[in-house]
C-alpha cells in the first residue's frame, strides 16, 4: 500500500476520532497537505507534510507510513513524526484571590478590584 486517502489516515493514526471528523475538517479547509488544500479524497503518501487544525491547536505532521486502518496507539505513534511547534509560554498573569472563608468583599476592597480588573482588561490583546 503506498498511498491513502487524507481522511482515513488522520482517522487510522488517531489525529482525529472518527474519519467523519477528519473528511469534516478536510471540507472546512482545516488540513493542508504539502502546503495545499486537502480535500477527503487527497492521497498521502510517505514523506508528506500534514498540517491540520484540531480544536484550537495546529498538528504539523509528516507521514511516514501510510495506513488506512485504525491500529493501537503504540503503533499509530510509528507512523507519523510529530513536528508540531511547541507553543508560546503564557505569560503569568496576576489573579486578584481572596482568602477563603473572608466573607463579602467591603466597599472599598470591591473598588480596587474593579479598578484592577478595569486595567487588566485594557492590556488585554
Amino acid at each position: 500500500m503506498e498511498s491513502t486517502r487524507i481522511d482515513r489516515w488522520l482517522w487510522a493514526v488517531r489525529l482525529t476520532k472518527t474519519r467523519a471528523d477528519a473528511a469534516a475538517a478536510c471540507r472546512g479547509g482545516h488540513v493542508r497537505v504539502n502546503d495545499r488544500p486537502a480535500k477527503p479524497a487527497t492521497t498521502v503518501v510517505p514523506g508528506d507534510e500534514v498540517r491540520a487544525r484540531i480544536g484550537t491547536t495546529t498538528r504539523v505532521v509528516e507521514v511516514v507510513q501510510v495506513i488506512q486502518k485504525r491500529v493501537g496507539a503504540a503503533v499509530a505513534a510509528t507512523c507519523l513524526i510529530d513536528r508540531t511547534p511547541k507553543p508560546p509560554p503564557e505569560a503569568a498573569i496576576p489573579v486578584a484571590r481572596r482568602e477563603r472563608g473572608a466573607g463579602r468583599p467591603t466597599k472599598r476592597e470591591r473598588r480596587v478590584l474593579d479598578e484592577f480588573r478595569r486595567w487588566q482588561g485594557s492590556e488585554a490583546p
